[in-house]
């Protein structure tokens, strides 16, 4: 048994708590989600499409959209994780610590800016494509994975990582051993932050050639289609709830026991 699980067994919450807050995530977004998409197919089987309603719909163009902006959310998350991640650790380190403000500001900045500016922006320095689009979802879902890695760090109680240098532990492995899996609810909580305004923000990635469900959303406001737009709207919505609930299971099964 580590000594992170040791702690976490003595510092879990209520089971009262952690069964409602299982519930929540186990039966609610699903609920969500089955509701959404029981709409959606009402809609798609009963309303009426005109020719350019049909031709937005065209199944395999939904389907190409979706794998396009599962594919933004995807890797803008991957990137996010690769910075920031580490980028926490580093700054949550002694020696480093004096750095965090201006890091934090910088992160903050790229949050600030509204999506499309930031979008738009990038093209004044690269080619519009996917990979612009990926580059500015992930300066913009940057600060909750940074700021959640370096909280959940900070929290850890001091006295548990010198009970784990005293038992022999090097400052790596204290890292390892103790500090991160004692951080890690923080830190998903900021990852499942991350993708869900990945997903929401990738519906702007077709401003700079990125494609996505966006495109489709775009053509149906300029044509007056309603129809169109729910259902592109309705699929984000429904790839974020199940993203949501993806990165939810995959938190609850990385938890230390006992937290």
């Amino acid at each position: 048994m580590t000594v992170a699980t040791k702690v976490g067994e003595q510092s879990s919450s209520s089971p009262l708590a952690e069964k409602l807050r299982g519930n929540i995530e186990l039966y609610v977004t699903p609920a969500f989600f089955f509701l959404l998409a029981t709409t959606v197919a009402v809609v798609w089987i009963y309303a009426d499409f005109d020719a350019q309603t049909a031709s937005m719909l065209e199944p395999s163009k939904l389907i190409r959209e979706t794998r396009q902006h599962i594919n933004l959310t995807f890797w803008s998350t991957l990137l996010v994780l690769t910075i920031a991640v580490p980028l926490g650790i580093f700054l949550t380190r002694p020696r480093f610590r004096r750095l965090s403000g201006p890091v934090l500001s910088v992160a903050n900045a790229g949050q600030a800016v509204p999506a499309y500016g930031l979008l738009v922006l990038l093209l004044t320095v690269r080619p519009p494509g996917a990979i612009t689009a990926i580059i500015g979802l992930t300066v913009y879902a940057m600060l909750p994975v940074l700021r959640n890695t370096m909280v959940g760090l900070d929290q850890v109680d001091q006295a548990v990582i010198e009970a784990g240098r005293g038992m022999g532990l090097s400052k790596r492995q204290a890292l390892f051993a103790i500090e991160l899996p004692l951080a890690v609810p923080v830190i998903l909580a900021g990852v499942r932050t991350a993708l869900v305004i990945n997903v929401g923000t990738a519906a702007l990635a077709f401003l700079i050639g990125g494609g996505g469900l966006g495109v489709t959303i775009n053509a149906g406001l300029k044509l007056q289609r309603d129809t169109g737009v729910f259902i592109a709207g309705a699929l984000v919505a429904l790839l974020a709830l199940l993203i949501d609930f993806v990165a939810a299971s995959v938190e609850r099964g990385l938890r230390p026991k006992g937290l």
